[in-house]
């Protein structure tokens, strides 16, 4: 079923939490002078054009990157995502988005290098024209947990893996688990990024007993809501989870997420960070 495409939803409340948590990542990995990978395995197109037809038509934008892109106290700690936006737009004017390929691209040094998966027939084709001819980047139209499977572990040692599925299909988060036991048993020193949207919240419960069970240590939860839980469908609140997160992370989104709240959802918002499995 590949019927999800993310330039319906590009900047949205999700984004923003997703490709900050996803931008402090590469920043700690870029202490060390050595060569890191990033690898993500639903890449969609690389940037959006946030006055495109299907943009405009959810306008998720200004619940999301809108409220932020224009504050005068924005933190410093989110200052290499805001940098990846503002390599897309000639102005102050907000007009295109990073997808978290793009977001990675504005962070890679010489010795780094990107793994890319999509298997969209409609978004690969605009994947590969984004970044054709990049030497530190490798696109494939596979699928992403067969590709990461054959990847691990990089040459590198050292990265870190962005898993962010449509969520189109109740099992796919038990296939994230399990693409997660998987991948730890192969590379278990790497960082693996986990995006969740919260539609049903019993759905993200089962997630985290089943990462829980897997008896990976080190896994790191954060999430921000713009509305309360509801038994109706729709998504109230997105987040992370991170295993083996730098030791800053957690310090960092403590400063970050209540003025990211208060910015998005003033009024019914929430956030929580917390340690599903400490180390």
């Amino acid at each position: 079923m590949l019927s999800y495409r993310h330039s319906f939803h590009a900047g949205n409340h999700a984004d923003v939490v997703k490709h900050i948590v996803q931008s402090l990542i590469l920043d700690a990995l870029k202490q060390k002078d050595k060569p890191f990978v990033y690898h993500d395995t639903h890449s969609g197109v690389g940037r959006y054009d946030l006055q495109d037809e299907r943009s405009e038509k959810t306008g998720e934008f200004k619940q999301g990157i809108a409220r932020i892109w224009s504050r005068d106290d924005i933190p410093a700690e989110i200052a290499s995502y805001i940098d990846a936006i503002k390599a897309l737009n000639d102005s102050d004017e907000l007009r295109y988005y990073p997808g978290s390929p793009r977001v990675a691209r504005a962070q890679l040094r010489e010795q780094d290098r990107m793994v890319l998966t999509e298997l969209h027939p409609s978004d690969f084709p605009l994947l590969l024209q984004e970044f054709r001819g990049d030497r530190q980047v490798r696109m494939y139209k596979e699928d992403a947990f067969l590709r990461l499977k054959g990847s691990l572990p990089p040459k590198e040692r050292r990265g870190v893996v962005l898993i962010d599925p449509p969520y189109e299909l109740k099992h796919e988060y038990m296939d994230v688990v399990n693409a997660i036991a998987d991948s730890y048993k192969r590379w278990a020193t790497g960082t693996y990024a986990i995006w969740y949207p919260v539609v049903y919240r019993e759905n993200i419960d089962k997630m985290l007993k089943g990462l829980e069970k897997s008896g990976i240590r080190k896994v790191l939860q954060i999430e921000l809501g713009v509305e309360p839980d509801t038994t109706e469908r729709g998504m109230t609140a997105s987040g992370m989870i991170v295993i083996n997160p730098p030791w800053k992370l957690e310090s960092q989104m403590k400063a970050i997420l209540p003025w990211l709240q208060q910015a998005i959802a003033p009024t019914h918002g929430h956030h929580k960070i917390e340690w599903i499995v400490p180390e």
